[in-house]
């Protein structure tokens, strides 16, 4: 499934832009309805009733339950890893400039993609098979932008951390976490979300606030 990456627009780039129609319509109401009732309680009645479709036309772009799942949280990770990817590419050389731009998409993708993150997180014990496999495969290579960020930074004496895997196991963790609490209606935007959050990201590694968004 196609996404937006991350090419100039003026002064932003596309990997911090957000619309809120990101998936297809029948996706839209397999998440809605997952987030609800979780992927076990939910029926294909209950999502083709959301969609606005017979049973026989949900199964005309869909096989089964397990399919629209599966559909969702490769939209979801792809969808990160692109942006994260645009991001790292827009920092340059600079790998304190990367990690500052990686935590900052990390912290946006969570809080404005927050439902669509928690699913593709808390739904990964439903995936069945290859699926679960591409999936946990995906998820590994997401962890391992950071880590290796982290790394080039150890070496390069930027980072201070006594144990470079497990900080950024736990700077990942703190962001993907923003998927379960955060509400668009609460007291920060994602943008300010973010901020913090990549503040806190660097100075856990020692280097201190120097978000300049």
């Amino acid at each position: 499934m196609k996404v937006e990456t991350a090419k100039r627009v003026g002064d932003e780039a596309v990997w911090r832009k957000y619309s809120d129609n990101a998936l297809p319509p029948l996706l839209q109401a397999a998440l809605d309805s997952f987030v609800e009732h979780g992927y076990h309680g939910t029926t294909i009645r209950t999502v083709a009733a959301r969609a606005k479709l017979s049973v026989p036309g949900l199964y005309h772009h869909y096989a089964s339950k397990q399919a629209l799942l599966v559909a969702i949280v490769q939209f979801a990770m792809q969808d990160l890893l692109v942006r994260s990817e645009d991001a790292v590419a827009e920092a340059g050389s600079s790998v304190e400039e990367q990690f500052q731009l990686l935590i900052e998409c990390l912290a946006l993708f969570h809080a404005h993609r927050s439902e669509l993150a928690f699913i593709a997180a808390s739904e990964i014990r439903s995936l069945e098979g290859e699926s679960r496999t591409a999936h946990i495969a995906s998820r590994d290579r997401q962890q391992q932008m950071v880590d290796d960020i982290i790394n080039q930074g150890m070496q390069e004496g930027i980072f201070d951390a006594e144990h470079p895997k497990d900080t950024s196991r736990a700077i990942v963790t703190m962001c993907t976490g923003i998927a379960q609490w955060y509400r668009r209606d609460g007291e920060l935007s994602p943008e300010e979300l973010a901020v913090r959050y990549t503040n806190i990201a660097r100075m856990t590694l020692g280097i201190g606030s120097g978000s300049r968004r």
